[in-house]
């Protein structure tokens, strides 16, 4: 015997997902279409709850001048918090400002250090993350949360995987990433799950100007295969 109820959820389900297909699309589009000029960029990723107070705000300042001060744009998720700081820090140096934000608990709007050209809000993470990586020349992780985790271990997976091509990926904040890598080296690698080489990938440092040199560095000898 036929569902008919069954059946017509099914067909408003698929309904449902054929006009989903438009609005991801729109989101690519609307993406590509506002950061196709913004030229060589960073994106610098840190948690939204860490306010003016904490020292992580000011290196994430700090860092960011020193990128945007070599003529990169700062890319970062539009959010408060270390994000703030980064969009802040590229503003101080009148560098390009880039926010790439999404509505989530703790981060209910963008912040004010966005330029308004590179202010983007997207609904789907995934076509999010698609535009920290294809705009990016490196990465910078700030003491983080869930998101930020998510941001680097994909990061991560897309270089060690030959999806991309490798880029400088930073961690700042020495003392708060220290448990995550030594677990990493003490456990994962010698189980084999993780190779020496695929740590190499991360360089720890909390001098900003080490993060920006080395980013400028790499693009230098690299600028022939980055595509605007």
């Amino acid at each position: 015997m036929i569902d008919r109820k069954k059946e017509s959820y099914d067909k408003q389900m698929f309904t449902a997902d054929s006009w989903r297909v438009f609005r991801i699309v729109s989101e690519f589009v609307d993406g590509f279409e506002t950061m196709m000029d913004i030229g060589a960029s960073v994106s610098i990723f840190g948690s939204s709850r860490l306010t003016s107070e904490s020292p992580y705000y000011q290196m994430a300042v700090e860092v960011s001048q020193e990128i945007a001060k070599r003529g990169f744009a700062i890319i970062t998720g539009g959010g408060p918090g270390l994000m703030e700081a980064a969009n802040k820090g590229a503003q101080n140096v009148q560098g390009k400002s880039c926010g790439l934000a999404i509505d989530v608990p703790h981060e209910t709007g963008s912040n004010g250090f966005i330029d308004p050209k590179y202010r983007i809000k997207f609904r789907y993470f995934f076509v999010r993350k698609v535009m920290f990586i294809r705009y990016a020349q490196g990465f910078v992780f700030l003491p983080g949360g869930l998101g930020t985790l998510d941001e680097l271990f994909e990061a991560l997976t897309l270089i060690q995987t030959k999806k991309i091509h490798p880029f400088p990926i930073y961690l700042m904040g020495k003392e708060y990433w220290a448990g995550m890598l030594e677990w990493l080296e003490k456990v994962s690698v010698p189980n084999k799950c993780l190779t020496s080489e695929d740590l190499s990938l991360i360089h720890v440092t909390d001098d900003p100007e080490v993060v920006a040199n080395g980013i400028e560095r790499n693009y230098q000898s690299n600028r022939s295969i980055y595509n605007f």
